[in-house]
Formats: structure tokens, C-alpha cells, sequence
């Protein structure tokens, strides 16, 4: 019988990981998301829960792309454009 060690973060109970350092930088996206969210529903009137976190989680995962874009590099945006234009 083989054993197999998974991961997971105390944030995301569903998703496991058999890499400790995907697990990680899971968890540091959702801590992300989270916070951004308190952000956004304290800053935008009339924004629902819901949509903050669905906005949260997208930039979290979009970091990169949004740090690049906020760093004067506003054609980084594109790639999201593009990304989403396939996804339909």
C-alpha cells in the first residue's frame, strides 16, 4: 500500500495538493482575495459580497498581470482581455 502526503490550506478545505509549495501559494492567494474583498465592499457602494470576492479572487489570481498594469505597463490588461475572450 502506498501512502500519499496532500496539503491543503485551512481557507480551501475541497482542494488538496500533493505539493507543499502549490498548497502555499493557494492559501497566500486566498489570504489575498480575502483581504481585497474587505477593501472592495468598504470602498464600492452598493457592491455585493458576492461580487467582491468573485472580483477578489480574479485579481488574486491575476496578480501578476495587475501589478504589471499598476507599475505604468497599463497594456498588460490585454492579457486578461484576450484571456477572457476565449473562455467564450
Amino acid at each position: 500500500m502506498a501512502v500519499e502526503t496532500l496539503y491543503r490550506s485551512t481557507r480551501d478545505l475541497e482542494t488538496t495538493f500533493v505539493d507543499r509549495k502549490l498548497a502555499d501559494a493557494h492559501d497566500q492567494m486566498l489570504e489575498l482575495a480575502e483581504s481585497l474583498t474587505d477593501v472592495l465592499l468598504k470602498n464600492v457602494v452598493g457592491l455585493t459580497e458576492k461580487q467582491a470576492e468573485d472580483a477578489s479572487i480574479f485579481m488574486a489570481k491575476n496578480r501578476a498581470v495587475f501589478a504589471a498594469a499598476f507599475k505604468n505597463n497599463v497594456g498588460a490588461l490585454a492579457e486578461l482581455t484576450q484571456l477572457d475572450g476565449e473562455a467564450t
